[in-house]
C-alpha cells in the first residue's frame, strides 16, 4: 500500500538547511532610532549607539574603567554607605533594592588610579543606584577623594552622573552634603591641586548645585541634561516656554557655564592632556 504514503517534502537538491541558533542578548534595539544594534559594536563604542548616536547610560565601574589605565584603579572607602537615620518610610527596602541590582553599596565609586601614568583620584556616580542620588554616604566620599588629592597633591577627577540631586530620605543630613563639598573643593583649590568635573546625562539637583559646577575645568558629553530643577518644574513654576535646548550641555557652552563638550570616546585623551597641563 505504498500510495498512501507521503512523498518525501525534500529531494537531494533542495534539503534544507539548519537554521543557526542565534546567542540570545547578541543584539539589542536602539531605544531611540529602533535599530538593531550589535551589541558588541555598541558596548565597543562604550554604549553610543553607531547608528544615531544616542548615549547610554554607563556604571560607574565601565566609566572608570574606560577613562583610567588598565589595572591602577584602587577603590577606597569601598564600605561606606547609607543608613536609614531618620527611618524614612521605604528608604532601607530601596537601599536594599538597589544594592542587589547593582552590587554597589553606594551611588558613586571613588579611588586612586593612574591615568596616562599620572596618579590622579577619581570618582564616578552610578545613575543605576537610585538615580545616582547624593546621600550622606555619598557626599562623604566625594569629600574624602577631593581631600586624598590635597593630600597626595594629585589632581581630581569626578564623573557625575545624578538625576535625583540630594535624597529627601535623609533630610537636612543629605542637603549639608552640598555644603561640606563645595568647601573641600575650595579647600582644594587653596592648595593649587587641579579638580576636573565632567558632568554626563543627567547631573541635576544637588549634585549639579554644588561641587559638580566648581571644577577647575568643566567638560560635559553631549546633549547631557545639566541643572538644578528639570525643565518641566522650571516651566510650571514660571509659566513661560524655555527655549528647547534648555539645560543641555550645548546650552551650558554658550552662555559660558562649561568649558567644553567632549563625546565619549574622546573623553580619556582629553582628560589626559588636562590631567598633564594642569599639573605642570
Amino acid at each position: 500500500m505504498s500510495w498512501f504514503r507521503k512523498p518525501p517534502r525534500y529531494t537531494e537538491i533542495n534539503r534544507p538547511v539548519k537554521k543557526t541558533e542565534i546567542p540570545d542578548g547578541l543584539w539589542m534595539r536602539c531605544e531611540k532610532c529602533d535599530e538593531m544594534v550589535f551589541r558588541k559594536e555598541w558596548e565597543d563604542n562604550l554604549k553610543v549607539c553607531p547608528k544615531c548616536g544616542l548615549y547610554s547610560v554607563m556604571s560607574a565601574r565601565e566609566r572608570i574603567a574606560s577613562l583610567v589605565d588598565p589595572g591602577s584603579f584602587s577603590e577606597k572607602d569601598a564600605g561606606l554607605a547609607s543608613v536609614d537615620p531618620l527611618k524614612f518610610e521605604g528608604y532601607a527596602d530601596s537601599l536594599a533594592k538597589n544594592r542587589k541590582k547593582t552590587g554597589e553599596k553606594e551611588a558613586i565609586i571613588c579611588g586612586e588610579a593612574a591615568l596616562s601614568g599620572c596618579k590622579i583620584q577619581i570618582g564616578a556616580f552610578d545613575f543605576n543606584f537610585m538615580a545616582g542620588s547624593m546621600g550622606s554616604a555619598v557626599g562623604e566620599k566625594v569629600t574624602r577623594a577631593l581631600e586624598r588629592g590635597g593630600e597626595q597633591r594629585q589632581p581630581v577627577v569626578i564623573v557625575s552622573a545624578g538625576g535625583g540631586g540630594a535624597r529627601m530620605h535623609e533630610g537636612m543630613l543629605s542637603l549639608y552634603q552640598m555644603a561640606k563639598t563645595s568647601a573641600a573643593v575650595a579647600r582644594l583649590k587653596e592648595l593649587s591641586v587641579p579638580f576636573i568635573s565632567v558632568l554626563t546625562h543627567p547631573t541635576m539637583g544637588g549634585v549639579a548645585a554644588s561641587f559638580a559646577s566648581l571644577g577647575d575645568v568643566i567638560v560635559a558629553e553631549p546633549k547631557a541634561l545639566v541643572g538644578f530643577a528639570g525643565p518641566r518644574v522650571i516651566e510650571q513654576t514660571i509659566g513661560q516656554r524655555l527655549p528647547d535646548d534648555f539645560q543641555t550641555s550645548e546650552f551650558l557652552l554658550e552662555h559660558g557655564m562649561i568649558d567644553r563638550i567632549v563625546p565619549r570616546k574622546e573623553l580619556r585623551p582629553t582628560l589626559s592632556l588636562l590631567v598633564q597641563h594642569l599639573s605642570n
